[in-house]
This record gives structure tokens, C-alpha cells and sequence, in this order.
């Protein structure tokens, strides 16, 4: 895993996972990376890389000096382009190893969905099937001009579960959602951007470069009126029966009694950049 001792600012080069070598993990200051790293298969993930994304979730949340989380895909041609197919006849060949898998899946797609710091998808070229499915659960998605999205579940037969059907719909609404799923072809970047799939399409060369601004920004900000703000908007997206107001007035009132409240009012009054602590 990365180097968890490193100090804000500082830089180490992406680290496999103890357990593979297909999901790399980075931290750049206080911004964590997760690397699907099997661009010749266009990211196409494996339980055994699902796993490991779920240790580096752990990590990472768990990393007080974190502020904010990419993923993204290597080789600069997929983010993430679903199951890795090759390897069902050893992972999925059997009731109760699809039960393993998709169990496995689901843990992922909900830690990233609930992680507690923003989250962005770095999407280059495709983004297919579960790589959909993993972007949806990022708070935000940015990818390049070129990018291509598709959910082909019905040209394969295939069933979506809840979650993630209600994941798509949250994000783009119940007829693009439809439209996503009926036809199962690819939308291109425009597209996606219309219907409010991503956030922001920029010209491919760019997209790292874009994502490592906006995180950059985003870290540069008070972290507990980030924090408070994902877990409010979470809250929002539940049934009224399902909210825990309780708790939002408890994040806002944590932000007002807050060092980082003093830091912002003074730094403001000094016309200086404020150095937020997280607390």
C-alpha cells in the first residue's frame, strides 16, 4: 500500500498492492489515488483487485492526513471496463462464487459511495458496465473529449440490482437512466455531459491535470464543511422517513465550533489564504 507516513506535500510514485499488482495506490499530500492497472484488458477488474481496492478504501478513510480520493484507470484508454470475463471460469463458475463476488463488488461500490472525503472519477477513454457503476458512486466524474460510456447489460442478458439502477437514476434521472439501458450503446462524452453523467469534459490531454486541480482545490478547503456537505447531500437523496436530520445539525454545528471556523473569519479579514487543520 501507499506509504501512509508521508508528510502533506510530499510525493511518492503510485505502490502495488501487497496482493496484486493490478491496483496501484498513491498519496500526494492529502490526496489519496487508486489505480485499476490492467489497461490491456482496458482495466477490466478481478475479484482479487476488488479486494484490494476494498483494502486501499480502508486505508485511505481511515488516514486523517487524506482529504480527498481519486480513481482513475492506467494507460490512458479506460477507466474501468467492468468484469474481468477471462477470469469467471475461476471466479464466478459456481453459485457460491458468484455469491462471493458480487457480495465482494458490493462492499466496494458502498465503501466508495459512503467514503467520508470527497471522491472524484478520473475517466480516460472508456468508461463501461461496472466502470459505470463505480463512477456513479464518486462524488464527481471529469473525463476527456473522447471518453465513451455504455451500460451494454442487454446485449448480454444481464439483471442490475437496485442499488445501482438507483445510483444512475439519482445522478441523471429515470428516462436517460431508461435510454442508458434499453439501447446499451455508447454515448460519448457530450452526451454524458448533457444528461449530467460527468461533471466536466475536458480535452483528453488534460484530464489528469484537470482532476489534480479540482482536488487540489477541493483539499485546500475547511474538511469538516466538505465532509458535512457530502453527508447532508447523502441525506437529502434518502426517503424523508430515512434522514438523519439529527445529524446534519450535528456536522453543522461541529463546523461553527470548529478551529478551522476561527482560521476562515481571519484569514478572510487578513485578506490571506486560510491553512485549514481538519478541525
Amino acid at each position: 500500500m501507499a506509504d501512509s507516513t508521508l508528510t502533506a506535500g510530499s510525493t511518492s510514485g503510485p505502490v502495488a498492492s501487497p496482493t496484486t499488482d493490478k491496483i496501484l495506490t498513491q498519496r500526494d499530500g492529502e490526496i489519496a489515488r487508486i489505480v485499476f492497472n490492467q489497461p490491456e484488458k482496458r482495466n477490466a477488474v478481478s475479484l482479487e483487485m476488488w479486494q484490494a481496492v476494498e483494502a486501499a478504501l480502508t486505508e485511505f478513510r481511515d488516514d486523517p492526513e487524506v482529504r480527498i480520493l481519486v480513481l482513475s484507470g492506467a494507460g490512458g484508454k479506460a477507466f474501468v471496463s467492468g468484469a474481468d470475463i477471462s477470469k469467471f471460469e475461476s471466479e464466478r463458475a459456481s453459485k457460491e462464487a458468484v455469491a462471493t463476488y458480487n457480495a465482494t463488488t458490493k462492499r466496494v461500490y458502498d465503501m466508495v459511495e459512503a467514503f467520508p472525503k470527497p471522491t472524484i472519477a478520473q475517466i480516460d477513454g472508456f468508461c463501461v458496465g461496472g466502470g459505470v457503476a463505480l463512477s456513479l458512486c464518486c462524488d464527481m466524474r471529469i473525463c476527456g473529449k473522447g471518453s465513451q460510456f455504455a451500460v451494454p447489460a442487454a446485449k448480454l442478458g444481464l439483471g442490475y440490482a437496485f442499488p445501482g439502477l438507483k445510483r444512475l437514476v439519482d445522478v441523471v434521472g429515470p428516462s436517460f437512466a431508461k435510454e442508458i439501458f434499453y439501447t446499451a450503446r455508447r454515448f460519448d462524452a457530450e452526451e454524458c455531459r448533457t444528461m449530467g453523467l460527468v461533471n466536466r469534459v475536458v480535452p483528453d490531454d488534460q484530464v489528469a491535470e484537470t482532476v489534480t486541480e479540482t482536488a487540489r482545490m477541493i483539499a485546500a478547503n475547511a474538511p469538516l464543511t466538505v465532509e458535512s456537505v457530502k453527508f447532508i447531500v447523502g441525506e437529502v437523496l434518502k426517503d424523508a422517513d430515512k434522514r438523519d436530520l439529527a445529524a446534519c445539525d450535528a456536522k453543522v454545528a461541529d463546523c461553527f465550533a470548529s478551529r478551522d471556523y476561527v482560521e476562515g473569519r481571519r484569514a478572510f479579514m487578513e485578506k490571506r489564504k486560510p491553512v485549514f487543520e481538519g478541525a
